[in-house]
């Protein structure tokens, strides 16, 4: 199959999601602080992905709180310490956010902090793989490779009706 790739328009901007051999491998925003260069994106094809583009519907439009993808199934490429930050992230409830501590004291090393906040900025799965509920400490906002605004936009979408971010 190779690498395909498409671009997804969003209310976070434009969305390139990126497929390797049946596995879903990329969701890259514009100026996505690692997205990888046009080169490796393989082939264009916008008529594809098509639950991927539901599902971010689905997502945006508050309608879905977690991603099931079956036909095309996320299989992000990192260390074996990312995948299991990556992991870890998807099991952050909708709506709910922890701190890079937080996740270290679930890997079982609160010293991990820093490497679960470089690993969770390596993600290559924005959305889908929710990194952007993972905030400081002291429940700041920090670094998003998509930026903080975009960042502060999904967190605020998650919130329940009648709450919101500082």
């Amino acid at each position: 199959m190779g690498v395909q790739h498409a671009v997804v328009d969003s209310p976070v901007g434009e969305l390139t999601v990126v497929a390797e051999d049946g596995a879903l491998t990329g969701v890259y925003f514009e100026q996505h602080r690692r997205r990888p260069p046009e080169a490796a994106l393989g082939t264009r094809d916008d008529a594809a992905f098509d639950e991927v583009k539901r599902q971010l519907g689905e997502y945006f439009a508050g309608e879905r709180t977690r991603f099931e993808l079956s036909d095309l199934p996320p299989s992000p490429k990192g260390e074996p310490f990312q995948r299991r930050v990556w992991q870890l992230l998807t099991e952050i409830p909708y709506g709910e956010t922890r701190s890079y501590g937080d996740l270290a004291h679930e890997l079982g090393d609160v010293s991990l902090a820093q490497a679960v906040g470089a690993a969770n900025g390596r993600n290559p799965l924005a959305v889908v793989v929710p990194c952007h509920r993972v905030i400081g400490a002291d429940g700041a906002l920090t670094g998003y490779a998509g930026g903080l605004d975009r960042k502060r936009f999904l967190l605020e979408l998650e919130e329940p009706a009648g709450t919101r971010l500082c």
